[in-house]
């Protein structure tokens, strides 16, 4: 299959906004440090009495750089407004993520010079799987992540936790209808691959140029619909095979292909 070298056109769509917006609690020191140094608006960081001294400085400043009030509490009270997480001594509140629009992601691209490269998540219901997508998605180069806005989780603190902060440094659009999302992109001659079992092996697949992969539920996988439009189905190999265990943990799924993906853009742009 070869890819269309056309660029892709320009759109004009409103970002998909939450009906009912409200705070995000973020957690931890790489998550917080992130927040507080993406520009992102906050409003209050949470310091443990606990925190060495030399983090609670930092923290400080950083959080007056952001415009941020800091409140230093007990460290019992900090695990309570965390609900029992793990927060290494600090965590933030601010302002639930702004979603970004399928056009924020393509102009993404396009003010890099480079061929689109998204990742969508078709129901992706575990905060920990999404964290760790946003995570390999921003280390591989992705220009940004797709989500539907019902059937899947949004970026909480949880998932800005377990994407170490990678979820306030790579856009999400947070789309009403992902198989509509999928025609809108192979309309923008961006080929579409979901990653199920019984496709092409990676190696036999042409993921190189306009790109965007489908990764499904933890459960079931691509939506047969979503499955049904996408250019091709692509399947990673396993070495161990009748042990009950036929498949990849999404979240690793997603870190193969998607860093095959970026040495692939790399070893064509030498």
């Amino acid at each position: 299959m070869e890819h269309n070298s056309h660029a892709p056109r320009a759109r004009r769509a409103a970002p998909e906004r939450d009906d009912d917006r409200r705070d995000t609690l973020v957690w931890g020191k790489n998550p917080v440090t992130e927040l507080l140094k993406s520009g992102r608006p906050a409003d209050t960081v949470y310091l443990a009495d606990s925190l060495p001294a030399a983090a609670a400085g930092y923290y400080t400043a950083l959080a007056r750089q952001a415009g941020a009030v800091v409140k230093k509490v007990p460290a019992h009270k900090l695990q309570k407004i965390c609900a029992g997480a793990d927060h290494q001594g600090v965590a933030a509140r601010a302002a639930e993520v702004e979603y970004a629009s399928l056009e924020d992601l393509l102009a993404a691209a396009l003010a890099k010079g480079e061929p689109p490269f998204l990742v969508l998540c078709d129901g992706i219901e575990d905060p920990h799987n999404l964290g760790a997508i946003l995570r390999s998605a921003l280390l591989c180069g992705a220009h940004g992540v797709v989500i539907p806005r019902r059937g899947g989780v949004g970026v909480t603190g949880t998932v800005m936790k377990a994407s170490a902060g990678a979820a306030a440094r790579i856009p999400v659009a947070r789309v009403a209808n992902l198989a509509q999302a999928v025609r809108e992109l192979k309309e923008e001659n961006i080929f579409v691959y979901c990653a199920d079992m019984g496709g092409q092996p990676l190696e036999r697949t042409d993921l190189s140029g306009a790109v965007a992969v489908v990764m499904g539920s933890e459960g079931s996988g691509p939506s047969a619909l979503v499955k049904k439009l996408c250019d091709g189905v692509v399947s990673l190999d396993m070495a161990a095979r009748d042990t009950g265990v036929d498949s990849y943990n999404v979240s690793v799924a997603a870190g193969i292909l998607l860093y095959d993906i970026m040495r692939r853009r790399a070893q064509g742009a030498v």
